[in-house]
């Protein structure tokens, strides 16, 4: 299923196999449209490296309790060619201009995550 030009369905499913309840896909379809304006300001390829986890994989992994993954509100990406800084420092810059949605952003060694929370928050990894 595609959820924007660019990102479909299944680059964002739970790693586990778990099936992704109906409420999470409008949520992942919403993360989908703001990183279609990342991939489209870019012109780079993003790779979903996680998007959507259940409850029971995201514990397994030792992600966070609560964490946005689980409401299908966050992605760990990676834009082909560029750092984790440097895509940070992209959807800053989008978020100030009003073309992104505020949320959390992270910058970690390999990856940068974005989630669409609807207030800001900032870390590094």
């Amino acid at each position: 299923m595609k959820l924007t030009e660019n990102f479909s369905l299944a680059e964002f499913k739970c790693k586990s196999g778990a099936v992704t309840p109906n409420e999470i896909v409008l949520k992942l379809t919403e993360l989908a449209e703001q990183l279609q304006i990342l991939r489209d300001h870019t012109q780079k390829p993003i790779r979903i490296n996680s998007g959507y986890r259940s409850p029971e994989h995201n514990a397994s992994i030792g992600g966070v309790r609560n964490s946005q993954h689980t409401q299908g509100t966050a992605a760990d990406i990676v834009v082909i060619g560029q750092s984790p800084q440097e895509t940070r420092e992209v959807i800053e810059k989008l978020i100030a201009s009003g073309k992104m949605k505020e949320g959390g952003i992270g910058s970690y060694d390999s990856f940068t995550h974005y989630d669409i929370r609807g207030y800001k928050a900032r870390w590094e990894g």
